[in-house]
């Protein structure tokens, strides 16, 4: 009946239960090994949503490679030559301005430097070309140190000096003008009497 159910029920809870720990002994002893449970790990790598990321978009470009004329005879036949001749020309008027040098006979026994043109083409942001120079200098390696020229380095403002004054500024709440002055190396003044030949395509025949 339920009742006897019940009872045998009762019966069955108050019996001591099974020591387990000598099967497993039993089992360790036979040389049997536990199975053992293989743990999933997910392989997805871990990244921060797109809305928090910072898209670039890069070009396969090469740096430099502008096709900037590597001397004039190269500068004469590229697609861009008239700006090339403009710039250029800038650059001599500049000189004659400056009063950088007189064209005069070459003396006895005196060296001559030569020269050469460097071409340069400066790009914006996305890379294209905006700006063209022509600058004209001289063969350095031609000079001989104390004849030619006595020093070796450029007069620059130092970026202490350049902090300290915008620091100034920004606490007096100043203005602050910024200004270009083209060809300012000419400003400057040999002591030295240098013989440079003339350049390409601005020979004066006489």
């Amino acid at each position: 009946s339920g009742r006897d159910n019940d009872l045998e029920d009762d019966h069955m809870d108050t019996l001591p239960s099974e020591n387990t720990s000598e099967i497993l002994v039993e089992s360790e002893s036979l040389g049997s090994l536990p199975e053992l449970i293989p743990v999933c790990r997910s392989e997805r790598t871990t990244r921060a949503p797109n809305h928090l990321c910072l898209s670039i978009e890069v070009e396969d470009d090469e740096v430099g490679d502008l096709g900037e004329p590597a001397n004039y005879k190269v500068a004469m036949f590229d697609l861009d030559k008239v700006i090339w001749q403009g710039v250029m020309d800038e650059e001599m008027n500049s000189m004659k301005v400056m009063k950088v040098w007189i064209v005069v006979d070459l003396p006895p026994n005196a060296k001559v430097v030569r020269s050469k043109w460097l071409y340069k083409k400066k790009t914006d942001m996305d890379g294209k070309a905006h700006t063209y120079k022509a600058r004209l200098v001289a063969k350095g390696y031609t000079q001989t140190f104390g004849i030619d020229y006595q020093e070796t380095f450029s007069p620059v403002a130092d970026i202490r000096a350049i902090r300290i004054l915008i620091a100034i500024a920004a606490y007096y709440d100043y203005e602050i003008w910024q200004m270009d002055v083209k060809t300012a190396l000419l400003n400057g003044r040999l002591d030295e009497d240098i013989y440079m030949e003339q350049p390409e395509g601005y020979v004066d025949p006489k």
